[in-house]
């Protein structure tokens, strides 16, 4: 009975981690392309040619042309640079943020924590998207203040969970054995606590990552965020649509290359979680 319950298990682990060997070669391939693309690229992004204008796959434009004729194989690998830096800034930006309140809020307790979480449940329960439309439509803001207001936007959601996982490491016997012998708060936090919540952390900035590359898109979708004509996957799509009936790659090409690196940060992020949970319960 032990076979037929165990080969399963360990059949599907490495199912698992070769699906995970697969997603982070693709981000480093995505990552590798964003750096090198203007080596890479067979086409300029940029060129338009009214006289190819909405072909299908060819030999000369791999994934066709869009409406001004430019290659959407270039678009593609030039679109890399905004779907990875951006989403990248912000899973760091609002990681650091969210970790450090959460950290503190969580381990303090009291009226700080009362005072701290009140103000985020107001911040968290507007809806993340709606207010940065409204915030860069206002201001006519680019794409980086669309990074930094998605970054302040989505450190709230970081914080409860940093909180939730720091105050249930609060009650554990170790962190009263440190305090009895007169070790620091902060020195409890820092060098103790946080090291216990590393993968709840690992997992959440990886999916603020995903969460940004969707913001991200749906912004340069409604023309907010990158200037128009950008090779942006989100802004793709909205220009494209007018040609999707003469090829749909222009269209279908970036909303799976969205796709495909939304799914892959989503099981590095999972895969993550599980090995840097078994390596905090086997210290």
């Amino acid at each position: 009975m032990s076979q037929v319950t165990i080969v399963p298990t360990l059949s599907r682990r490495t199912e698992w981690g070769r699906l995970f060997w697969v997603c982070v070669g693709f981000v480093a391939a995505v990552a590798i392309t964003a750096l090198t693309v203007q080596w890479i690229a067979p086409h300029d992004w940029s060129a338009q040619s009214l006289v190819d204008s909405g072909q299908g796959p060819s030999s000369s434009h791999w994934l066709g042309t869009d409406a001004l004729g430019r290659d959407i194989f270039s678009r593609l690998l030039a679109g890399t640079r905004t779907g990875l830096i951006g989403p990248l800034v912000i899973a760091i930006g609002a990681g650091v943020l969210g970790t450090a309140l959460g950290l503190w809020t969580g381990y303090a307790g009291g009226r700080v924590d009362g005072l701290v979480m009140r103000s985020i449940d107001l911040v968290y329960a507007v809806p993340p998207l709606l207010v940065a439309i409204v915030l860069v439509g206002l201001f006519g803001g680019g794409y980086w203040l669309a990074v930094v207001v998605l970054i302040f936007l989505s450190a709230p959601g970081d914080v409860r969970v940093v909180r939730a996982a720091v105050m249930a490491q609060r009650e554990l016997p170790y962190v009263a054995a440190a305090r009895t012998v007169g070790v620091s708060p902060f020195s409890i936090a820092s060098k103790h606590v946080l090291p216990n919540v590393t993968p709840t952390v690992t997992a959440n900035v990886l999916l603020q990552f995903v969460v940004g590359l969707i913001a991200l898109s749906g912004l340069a979708f409604l023309g907010l965020g990158v200037e128009p004509g950008s090779p942006d996957w989100g802004l793709m799509i909205a220009e494209n649509r007018t040609v999707l009936d003469l090829n749909v790659w222009a269209v279908a090409g970036p909303a799976i290359c969205i796709t495909l690196l939304a799914l892959a940060v989503t099981v590095i992020g999972d895969r993550m979680f599980e090995v840097l949970t078994d390596r905090t319960a086997a210290r």
